[in-house]
């Protein structure tokens, strides 16, 4: 969560300087969105990552299942590690 928070400050400061002219604008609106939609997918993931861990540990799935989840959830999210 750290590193998102860091991330999308380093993408705010970028964006700040970046629209000093039309081309520093539009080169900003597009990080801006791609920052946006990355950390709602990020988002999304540490949702899905404490899920998987309530659910193994209140007893609903089973060791088996929670590493071939988890490691689905760390390849395609970039800060779960």
């Amino acid at each position: 969560m750290k590193r998102l928070v860091l991330l999308c400050s380093l993408m705010l400061v970028s964006l700040t300087f970046g629209c000093e002219t039309r081309g520093g604008s539009a080169v900003g609106g597009a990080l801006g969105g791609a920052a946006v939609g990355t950390g709602a997918y990020e988002y999304k993931a540490h949702r899905e990552m404490q899920q998987l861990e309530e659910d193994y540990k209140a007893g609903r799935i089973n060791q088996n299942e929670y590493k071939i989840r988890k490691d689905q959830i760390q390849r395609g999210s970039i800060l779960q590690k």
